[in-house]
Protein backbone atom coordinates (compact mmCIF):
# COMPACT_ATOMS: atom_id res chain seq x y z
CA UNK A 1 0.00 0.00 0.00
CA UNK A 2 1.31 3.19 -1.05
CA UNK A 3 -0.02 6.87 -2.11
CA UNK A 4 0.35 5.13 -5.71
CA UNK A 5 -3.32 3.28 -5.09
CA UNK A 6 -4.41 6.84 -6.11
CA UNK A 7 -2.00 6.85 -9.32
CA UNK A 8 -5.54 7.84 -11.19
CA UNK A 9 -5.09 10.87 -9.49
CA UNK A 10 -1.60 12.34 -8.99
CA UNK A 11 0.80 13.55 -11.85
CA UNK A 12 1.03 10.39 -14.09
CA UNK A 13 4.29 8.64 -14.19
CA UNK A 14 4.86 4.76 -15.71
CA UNK A 15 4.85 2.27 -13.66
CA UNK A 16 8.36 1.03 -13.80
CA UNK A 17 9.01 4.55 -12.50
CA UNK A 18 6.88 4.53 -9.46
CA UNK A 19 9.15 4.96 -6.51
CA UNK A 20 7.89 4.19 -3.05
CA UNK A 21 8.86 3.44 0.78
CA UNK A 22 5.22 2.54 1.86
CA UNK A 23 4.44 6.10 2.63
CA UNK A 24 0.81 7.50 2.73
CA UNK A 25 -2.29 5.58 4.87
CA UNK A 26 -1.20 6.80 8.01
CA UNK A 27 -4.12 5.96 10.89
CA UNK A 28 -6.74 8.91 11.64
CA UNK A 29 -7.26 8.17 15.72
CA UNK A 30 -10.20 9.56 17.64
CA UNK A 31 -9.16 12.01 20.35
CA UNK A 32 -9.46 10.57 24.03
CA UNK A 33 -8.57 12.95 25.92
CA UNK A 34 -8.29 16.31 24.62
CA UNK A 35 -11.67 16.78 22.32
CA UNK A 36 -13.52 15.55 25.21
CA UNK A 37 -12.00 17.73 27.61
CA UNK A 38 -13.17 20.94 25.68
CA UNK A 39 -16.50 19.14 24.86
CA UNK A 40 -15.46 18.11 20.83
CA UNK A 41 -16.13 14.49 21.51
CA UNK A 42 -15.73 13.94 17.11
CA UNK A 43 -12.24 15.13 17.18
CA UNK A 44 -9.81 12.89 14.87
CA UNK A 45 -6.46 12.81 14.97
CA UNK A 46 -4.33 11.80 11.07
CA UNK A 47 -1.02 10.90 12.07
CA UNK A 48 1.53 11.57 9.43
CA UNK A 49 4.44 10.81 11.28
CA UNK A 50 3.48 7.51 10.38
CA UNK A 51 5.55 8.04 6.79
CA UNK A 52 8.66 6.55 5.86
CA UNK A 53 10.68 9.46 6.92
CA UNK A 54 8.51 11.01 9.78
CA UNK A 55 5.53 13.70 7.93
CA UNK A 56 3.55 13.98 5.54
CA UNK A 57 5.97 15.74 3.02
CA UNK A 58 6.67 11.62 1.96
CA UNK A 59 4.13 12.24 -0.49
CA UNK A 60 5.42 14.97 -2.34
CA UNK A 61 8.83 13.19 -1.97
CA UNK A 62 7.27 9.77 -3.46
CA UNK A 63 5.73 11.60 -6.44
CA UNK A 64 7.92 14.25 -7.15
CA UNK A 65 11.16 12.38 -7.33
CA UNK A 66 8.95 9.65 -9.43
CA UNK A 67 8.33 12.05 -11.93
CA UNK A 68 12.04 13.33 -11.97
CA UNK A 69 13.49 9.53 -12.76
CA UNK A 70 10.83 9.19 -15.87
CA UNK A 71 11.62 12.35 -17.19
CA UNK A 72 15.75 11.31 -16.80
CA UNK A 73 16.88 13.36 -14.38
CA UNK A 74 18.93 12.30 -12.14
CA UNK A 75 19.84 15.27 -9.79
CA UNK A 76 17.25 16.77 -7.25
CA UNK A 77 17.82 20.46 -6.38
CA UNK A 78 15.61 21.42 -2.98
CA UNK A 79 15.13 23.88 -0.67
CA UNK A 80 13.29 23.03 2.93
CA UNK A 81 12.80 24.05 6.61
CA UNK A 82 13.14 20.62 7.29
CA UNK A 83 10.74 18.23 6.05
CA UNK A 84 10.78 18.26 2.93
CA UNK A 85 14.21 17.96 2.55
CA UNK A 86 14.08 14.61 4.88
CA UNK A 87 11.47 13.22 2.24
CA UNK A 88 12.86 14.14 -1.27
CA UNK A 89 16.55 13.06 0.27
CA UNK A 90 15.14 9.46 0.73
CA UNK A 91 13.45 9.35 -2.21
CA UNK A 92 16.84 9.99 -4.12
CA UNK A 93 18.54 7.78 -1.89
CA UNK A 94 16.06 5.05 -2.67
CA UNK A 95 16.25 6.08 -6.52
CA UNK A 96 19.28 6.45 -7.14
CA UNK A 97 19.15 10.52 -7.63
CA UNK A 98 21.93 13.04 -6.50
CA UNK A 99 20.18 15.15 -4.12
CA UNK A 100 21.23 19.19 -2.96
CA UNK A 101 19.45 20.89 -0.77
CA UNK A 102 19.39 24.33 1.04
CA UNK A 103 17.79 24.91 4.27
CA UNK A 104 16.41 27.63 6.27
CA UNK A 105 18.93 28.66 9.06
CA UNK A 106 17.47 27.69 11.96
CA UNK A 107 16.38 24.14 10.81
CA UNK A 108 16.32 21.60 13.48
CA UNK A 109 19.73 19.75 13.42
CA UNK A 110 17.55 16.68 13.61
CA UNK A 111 16.11 17.40 10.31
CA UNK A 112 19.71 18.19 8.98
CA UNK A 113 21.06 14.62 10.19
CA UNK A 114 18.49 12.90 8.90
CA UNK A 115 18.79 14.17 5.30
CA UNK A 116 22.54 13.69 5.29
CA UNK A 117 22.29 10.37 6.86
CA UNK A 118 19.99 9.98 3.46
CA UNK A 119 23.09 11.44 1.66
CA UNK A 120 22.30 14.67 0.62
CA UNK A 121 24.77 17.44 0.08
CA UNK A 122 22.81 19.96 2.53
CA UNK A 123 23.83 23.65 3.75
CA UNK A 124 22.04 26.02 5.53
CA UNK A 125 21.82 29.78 4.20
CA UNK A 126 22.16 32.71 6.40
CA UNK A 127 18.93 34.39 6.85
CA UNK A 128 16.81 31.99 4.92
CA UNK A 129 13.36 31.30 5.94
CA UNK A 130 13.69 35.09 8.48
CA UNK A 131 14.21 37.96 5.78
CA UNK A 132 11.95 37.79 2.79
CA UNK A 133 14.67 39.34 0.24
CA UNK A 134 16.85 36.99 1.37
CA UNK A 135 14.31 34.67 0.90
CA UNK A 136 13.78 35.31 -2.71
CA UNK A 137 16.84 35.32 -3.46
CA UNK A 138 17.66 32.13 -2.67
CA UNK A 139 14.85 30.90 -4.30
CA UNK A 140 16.13 32.15 -7.53
CA UNK A 141 19.20 31.27 -7.05
CA UNK A 142 18.13 27.68 -6.74
CA UNK A 143 15.58 27.93 -9.23
CA UNK A 144 18.77 28.77 -11.88
CA UNK A 145 20.00 25.41 -10.28
CA UNK A 146 17.18 23.50 -10.81
CA UNK A 147 16.70 24.47 -14.51
CA UNK A 148 20.23 22.34 -15.74
CA UNK A 149 18.69 19.75 -18.26
CA UNK A 150 19.68 17.02 -15.73
CA UNK A 151 18.34 18.73 -12.84
CA UNK A 152 14.44 19.79 -11.03
CA UNK A 153 14.05 22.29 -8.31
CA UNK A 154 12.01 20.27 -5.31
CA UNK A 155 9.61 22.72 -3.04
CA UNK A 156 6.64 22.11 -1.13
CA UNK A 157 4.27 24.13 -3.66
CA UNK A 158 2.34 24.42 -5.88
CA UNK A 159 3.84 27.14 -7.79
CA UNK A 160 7.39 25.54 -7.97
CA UNK A 161 6.21 21.24 -8.14
CA UNK A 162 2.82 20.12 -8.96
CA UNK A 163 3.41 16.31 -9.23
CA UNK A 164 4.87 16.62 -5.89
CA UNK A 165 1.64 18.48 -4.54
CA UNK A 166 -0.40 15.95 -6.30
CA UNK A 167 1.02 13.44 -4.19
CA UNK A 168 0.02 15.44 -0.02
CA UNK A 169 -3.72 15.77 -2.24
CA UNK A 170 -3.65 12.08 -1.22
CA UNK A 171 -4.12 13.12 2.31
CA UNK A 172 -7.88 13.98 1.46
CA UNK A 173 -8.43 10.92 -0.38
CA UNK A 174 -7.73 9.02 2.64
CA UNK A 175 -9.66 10.83 4.82
CA UNK A 176 -12.80 10.50 2.96
CA UNK A 177 -12.10 6.72 2.62
CA UNK A 178 -11.63 6.80 6.48
CA UNK A 179 -14.32 8.75 7.41
CA UNK A 180 -16.89 5.99 5.86
CA UNK A 181 -15.22 3.65 7.31
CA UNK A 182 -14.42 4.85 11.05
CA UNK A 183 -17.58 7.01 11.79
CA UNK A 184 -20.04 7.43 8.71
CA UNK A 185 -20.32 10.39 9.06
CA UNK A 186 -19.29 13.95 6.46
CA UNK A 187 -15.82 15.45 8.15
CA UNK A 188 -16.55 19.25 8.97
CA UNK A 189 -13.78 20.66 9.32
CA UNK A 190 -9.69 19.77 8.67
CA UNK A 191 -7.22 21.90 10.39
CA UNK A 192 -3.88 22.15 8.35
CA UNK A 193 -0.78 23.69 9.94
CA UNK A 194 0.46 26.16 7.01
CA UNK A 195 3.98 28.29 6.27
CA UNK A 196 4.08 28.40 2.85
CA UNK A 197 0.67 27.49 2.16
CA UNK A 198 0.43 24.06 0.00
CA UNK A 199 -0.60 21.57 2.04
CA UNK A 200 -3.91 23.70 2.88
CA UNK A 201 -3.77 23.89 -1.03
CA UNK A 202 -3.62 20.22 -1.27
CA UNK A 203 -5.80 18.97 1.11
CA UNK A 204 -8.54 21.52 -0.24
CA UNK A 205 -7.64 20.43 -3.71
CA UNK A 206 -7.98 16.87 -2.94
CA UNK A 207 -11.42 17.03 -1.43
CA UNK A 208 -12.26 19.55 -4.31
CA UNK A 209 -11.42 16.40 -6.62
CA UNK A 210 -13.83 14.10 -4.81
CA UNK A 211 -17.01 16.43 -5.07
CA UNK A 212 -15.77 17.10 -8.77
CA UNK A 213 -16.11 13.02 -9.08
CA UNK A 214 -18.99 12.22 -7.78
CA UNK A 215 -17.43 10.58 -4.53
CA UNK A 216 -18.72 13.44 -1.57
CA UNK A 217 -21.74 15.84 -2.05
CA UNK A 218 -19.29 18.89 -0.77
CA UNK A 219 -16.23 19.85 0.59
CA UNK A 220 -15.37 19.91 4.66
CA UNK A 221 -14.38 23.62 5.37
CA UNK A 222 -9.98 23.72 5.19
CA UNK A 223 -8.71 25.75 8.08
CA UNK A 224 -5.27 27.75 8.02
CA UNK A 225 -3.27 27.40 11.22
CA UNK A 226 -0.27 29.99 11.03
CA UNK A 227 1.87 31.33 13.99
CA UNK A 228 1.27 34.71 14.95
CA UNK A 229 5.07 35.17 13.99
CA UNK A 230 4.68 34.23 10.17
CA UNK A 231 1.40 35.62 9.18
CA UNK A 232 1.50 35.70 5.98
CA UNK A 233 -1.72 34.34 4.69
CA UNK A 234 -4.63 33.56 8.07
CA UNK A 235 -5.42 37.15 8.11
CA UNK A 236 -5.81 37.40 4.44
CA UNK A 237 -8.04 34.96 5.03
CA UNK A 238 -10.32 36.78 6.89
CA UNK A 239 -9.65 40.46 5.56
CA UNK A 240 -11.66 42.31 2.95
CA UNK A 241 -8.74 42.20 0.44
CA UNK A 242 -7.92 39.14 0.65
CA UNK A 243 -4.17 39.55 -0.26
CA UNK A 244 -1.13 37.20 1.03
CA UNK A 245 2.38 39.27 1.93
CA UNK A 246 5.40 38.73 2.63
CA UNK A 247 7.12 39.50 6.23
CA UNK A 248 9.52 39.46 8.35
CA UNK A 249 9.11 35.83 10.05
CA UNK A 250 9.77 35.75 13.75
CA UNK A 251 8.27 32.55 14.52
CA UNK A 252 10.04 29.93 16.35
CA UNK A 253 7.88 27.04 14.93
CA UNK A 254 10.08 25.26 12.94
CA UNK A 255 8.81 24.33 9.59
CA UNK A 256 6.54 26.83 9.40
CA UNK A 257 9.33 29.62 8.63
CA UNK A 258 8.13 30.56 5.56
CA UNK A 259 8.42 34.61 4.82
CA UNK A 260 7.52 34.51 1.40
CA UNK A 261 3.61 34.22 0.05
CA UNK A 262 4.76 30.77 -1.84
CA UNK A 263 1.20 29.76 -2.33
CA UNK A 264 -0.18 32.04 -0.05
CA UNK A 265 -2.60 33.37 -3.30
CA UNK A 266 -4.15 30.07 -3.66
CA UNK A 267 -5.13 29.29 -0.12
CA UNK A 268 -7.14 32.69 -0.31
CA UNK A 269 -8.09 31.99 -3.58
CA UNK A 270 -9.36 28.11 -2.90
CA UNK A 271 -10.13 28.05 1.11
CA UNK A 272 -12.84 30.71 1.06
CA UNK A 273 -15.40 28.97 -1.06
CA UNK A 274 -15.07 26.16 1.58
CA UNK A 275 -15.49 28.05 4.31
CA UNK A 276 -12.44 27.59 5.79
CA UNK A 277 -10.48 30.32 7.64
CA UNK A 278 -7.51 31.36 8.96
CA UNK A 279 -6.45 30.78 12.51
CA UNK A 280 -3.27 32.34 14.47
CA UNK A 281 -1.93 30.64 17.48
CA UNK A 282 0.95 31.80 19.64
CA UNK A 283 4.29 29.68 20.27
CA UNK A 284 3.00 29.40 23.58
CA UNK A 285 -0.21 27.89 22.88
CA UNK A 286 1.92 25.34 20.10
CA UNK A 287 4.18 24.30 22.84
CA UNK A 288 1.15 23.94 25.51
CA UNK A 289 -0.23 21.45 22.75
CA UNK A 290 2.91 19.85 22.39
CA UNK A 291 3.41 17.87 25.59
CA UNK A 292 -0.46 17.32 25.59
CA UNK A 293 -0.36 15.31 22.63
CA UNK A 294 2.43 13.27 24.16
CA UNK A 295 1.17 12.50 27.63
CA UNK A 296 -2.67 12.70 26.98
CA UNK A 297 -3.01 11.09 23.57
CA UNK A 298 0.38 9.15 23.33
CA UNK A 299 1.19 11.23 19.94
CA UNK A 300 4.42 12.29 20.12
CA UNK A 301 4.74 15.78 17.60
CA UNK A 302 7.11 17.82 16.48
CA UNK A 303 5.81 21.71 17.09
CA UNK A 304 4.74 22.31 13.63
CA UNK A 305 2.44 19.19 13.71
CA UNK A 306 0.86 20.53 17.05
CA UNK A 307 -0.13 23.73 15.42
CA UNK A 308 -3.19 22.41 13.78
CA UNK A 309 -4.69 21.26 17.09
CA UNK A 310 -3.81 24.48 18.81
CA UNK A 311 -5.75 26.17 16.17
CA UNK A 312 -8.89 24.13 16.44
CA UNK A 313 -8.78 24.40 20.21
CA UNK A 314 -9.33 27.80 20.54
CA UNK A 315 -11.34 27.98 17.16
CA UNK A 316 -13.37 25.73 19.24
CA UNK A 317 -12.96 28.30 22.26
CA UNK A 318 -13.92 31.40 19.99
CA UNK A 319 -17.51 29.35 18.60
CA UNK A 320 -16.41 28.97 15.58
CA UNK A 321 -16.70 25.58 15.60
CA UNK A 322 -19.20 23.54 17.14
CA UNK A 323 -19.14 21.42 19.36
CA UNK A 324 -21.10 18.99 17.91
CA UNK A 325 -19.06 18.98 14.37
CA UNK A 326 -16.66 16.36 12.81
CA UNK A 327 -13.06 18.08 13.22
CA UNK A 328 -9.65 16.44 11.81
CA UNK A 329 -6.47 18.00 12.78
CA UNK A 330 -3.50 16.99 10.63
CA UNK A 331 -0.53 16.07 13.00
CA UNK A 332 2.38 16.63 10.21
CA UNK A 333 5.36 15.24 11.83
CA UNK A 334 7.33 13.11 14.54
CA UNK A 335 8.87 15.05 17.43
CA UNK A 336 12.01 13.33 16.89
CA UNK A 337 12.71 16.17 14.36
CA UNK A 338 12.86 18.71 16.75
CA UNK A 339 15.18 18.45 19.72
CA UNK A 340 14.97 21.69 20.86
CA UNK A 341 11.37 21.52 21.37
CA UNK A 342 11.93 18.04 23.01
CA UNK A 343 14.40 19.81 25.52
CA UNK A 344 12.01 22.42 25.98
CA UNK A 345 9.44 19.94 26.22
CA UNK A 346 10.99 17.97 29.58
CA UNK A 347 12.53 21.06 30.92
CA UNK A 348 13.26 20.46 34.76
CA UNK A 349 12.84 16.71 34.24
CA UNK A 350 15.45 13.92 34.42
CA UNK A 351 16.13 10.20 33.68
CA UNK A 352 17.38 9.12 37.28
CA UNK A 353 19.90 6.31 37.64
CA UNK A 354 19.10 3.86 40.43
CA UNK A 355 21.11 1.10 41.90
CA UNK A 356 19.19 -2.36 41.82
CA UNK A 357 18.53 -2.30 45.38
CA UNK A 358 17.00 1.10 45.17
CA UNK A 359 13.51 -0.22 43.61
Amino acid sequence: MSIWRWAEWITPVPEQHRVTLGEGNTPLVRSRSIGPSIGLDNLWLKLEAGNPAGSFQDRVGAAAISAMKAENQGRCVATSSGNTGSAVAAYCAAAGLECEIAVVETAPMGKLRQMMAYGANVYRIRGFGLDPDVSSRAFEVLMARGEAPDARLQVSSYIYSVPGMTGVETISFELAEQAEQQFSRPIDHVFCPSGGGGLCVAVCRGFGRLVSEGRLTSSPAIECVQPEGNDTMASALSSTDGIARPIDCTTRISGLQVPNINDGHLVVQELRPTGGRGHLVTEEAVWNVQPRLASEEGIFSEPAGATALAGCLEAVAGQHVDRNATVVCLVTGSGFKDEASIDLMLEGTDCQTLELDEL
